[in-house]
């Protein structure tokens, strides 16, 4: 039976964080595979259609300045996961991070969505260990929804794959 072949798997993803987290760059990555040194800081948000075999994956890129935190609600509705960048490398923004995200996962809106953490920049020394993130951004306490953490280097394309691959394994079918 031929069937199969015309399924088309759709999914779309919100990817929020901190400003300098590396969204854009887990974009890019995810996109092309390429990286660039030089990337501008997202102003409002960018929409990216990317096609992974069968999946096409529909990728909101929502600035991280404080001035923009107040639009992820709106655009982390009814997509199928929430990516949540952070820049592990980076210590000070961590517990603010922290903050955010809880802060954002309070909406009720938003109850149920799968949540991906990404620890970004462990091509970086000063980088956290996973349990050290997992930690600090109190990803334990989070029940109401399936919570993943992986460790990436969106520089040096660390763990990029396994992205792909939850990312693969929780699109819907598009009807």
């Amino acid at each position: 039976m031929l069937y199969g072949l015309f399924f088309k798997q759709e999914m779309e993803l919100s990817l929020v964080g901190l400003q300098n987290a590396g969204k854009t760059s887990l974009v890019n990555s995810i996109a092309t595979g390429g990286y660039s040194e030089d990337m501008i800081p997202t102003v409002g948000f960018n929409m990216r259609k990317v096609t992974k075999g069968n999946v096409t994956i529909k990728l909101w890129d929502l600035g991280g300045q404080r001035r923009f935190r107040t639009m992820w609600e709106r655009y982390c509705r009814g997509v199928t996961a929430i990516l949540y960048v952070v820049d592990a490398a980076d210590r000070d923004s961590v517990p603010i991070a922290k903050s955010e995200l809880h802060d954002l996962l309070t909406k009720q809106s938003l109850s149920g969505i799968p949540l991906l953490i990404l620890g970004n920049k462990i091509d970086k020394s000063e980088a956290l260990s996973k349990p050290a993130l997992v930690d600090q951004l109190g990803l334990e306490s989070i029940k109401d929804r399936e919570v993943c953490c992986y460790m990436i280097s969106c520089k040096d394309s660390v763990n990029i794959d396994v992205v792909i691959d939850w990312l693969i394994k929780h699109s819907k079918t598009a009807n």
